[in-house]
């Protein structure tokens, strides 16, 4: 009964994936806890709360549900809706320090961009340990220490994440085109919501086959040749939709070049939202339309010290730490989506964003501004 509700949930959140969708905050014990157990925490995403859950089943665990306003962990940390603020409440208003002999909380990695591990340390007197990227990797990070792979601190876009996109933004199109499109054709509804579907699941599960014309290594992000070059596979389907369109009426006794028109326009509309911003909706391509995703990560050798805090939170492996020269590298540049959590958790001040025209964003409007979903930088740090 406890998968069938598991799995329930999971196909209806994954319908609703772009909005919010909260659920209640505070402590979860999991298992037969103790004063040894470990303590996780996560954001009040209900669907990220569920899988979570799940991954620690077998487990003793504690598990602190923070306010992040009901948005996934990586968005609500980027967003400044899980901040210090945030993590800093669960922790004195749960109870969570009564229960525990050691003060350690598992954060998830992805939340590195929102969340200061040094100002937890300072006001809280709890340590910070970066957890795995992924839930399901919870069972092998304990039983290796609480130490992570690579595999467990870099994002992919597997099957699986491609496919929930593809239906999240299947379902939230069709709902409001289908609106739309009621009280002009009522009768083309259903062709509509197939078309939408379909294009969908074409765009996001055959990402593998063209993510190499996403890149933007050596390209100039958001140059009109740069934005047809990451549109080209979906310009060339929806050449091929208008030639099937064609083909179709041209064979067809009612044959009609409204009818083609029609659906040549509205094919082209619903490929441009899909790809609007692609990379940005993908977690390992930067965003074309933001900004700051035109900006650079450096890194400045003379205040390095190898501390390891940006390997430790970079979701694309970025970082290299030499432990003997006590220096840390950046042997992935080229792979950076300028996420911020390198620049965030960086005690000595290392890493700052820099344009192209050698303007620098210093650590501190990292740390004390969040971006909104325009790109731009608000003061919503806790």
């Amino acid at each position: 009964m406890r998968f069938l509700s598991f799995v329930v949930f999971n196909a209806l959140e994954t319908l609703l994936r772009l909005s919010p969708f909260p659920c209640k905050t505070g402590l979860i014990k999991i298992g037969n806890t103790g004063k040894d157990s470990p303590v996780f925490l996560t954001c009040n995403f209900h669907l990220t709360v569920q899988r979570v859950k799940r991954a620690l089943k077998r487990m003793d665990a504690f598990l602190l549900v923070a306010n992040s306003r009901g948005i996934n962990v990586w968005c609500a940390a980027a967003g400044g809706h899980l901040t210090n603020h945030e993590v800093i409440s669960v922790l004195k208003t749960s109870g969570i320090e009564d229960l525990v002999a050691q003060k350690k909380i598992i954060l998830p990695q992805l939340a590195a961009p929102g969340v200061e591990a040094n100002i937890i340390k300072q006001k809280t007197g709890w340590r910070v340990i970066w957890g795995p990227v992924n839930a399901k990797d919870i069972p092998h990070f304990l039983k290796n220490n609480l130490k992570k792979t690579k595999v467990m601190s870099g994002i992919a876009f597997p099957w699986t994440q491609r496919l929930e996109m593809a239906i999240a933004w299947a379902f939230f199109l069709s709902v409001i085109l289908s609106l739309i499109m009621i009280f002009f054709w009522p009768k083309s509804v259903f062709a509509l919501i197939l078309l939408v579907w379909g294009l969908s699941f074409i765009i996001f599960l055959s990402f593998p086959l063209y993510s190499r014309f996403m890149s933007s290594e050596g390209k100039k992000i958001g140059s009109f040749f740069s934005k047809i070059r990451r549109m080209s596979f979906q310009l060339l389907l929806w050449i091929g939709i208008v030639v099937a369109l064609s083909a179709h009426n041209v064979l067809a006794e009612d044959f009609s070049w409204g009818v083609v028109l029609r659906w040549s326009i509205i094919s082209f509309v619903v490929i441009i939202i899909l790809s609007f911003d692609l990379a940005g909706s993908t977690p390992t391509f930067r965003g074309g339309l933001l900004a700051e995703k035109q900006l650079e990560v450096v890194l400045d050798k003379k205040d390095c010290r190898g501390a390891g805090f940006c390997e430790q939170v970079c979701p694309r492996n970025c970082f290299e730490v030499d432990k003997i020269e006590h220096t840390a590298s950046m042997i992935g540049r080229e792979r950076c989506i300028q996420c911020g959590a390198c620049i965030v958790q960086c005690p000595f001040d290392a890493l700052h964003f820099e344009s192209l025209e050698g303007e620098k964003t210093p650590p501190e409007i990292i740390r004390k501004f969040k971006l909104n979903l325009l790109g731009s930088r608000l003061k919503k740090s806790g």
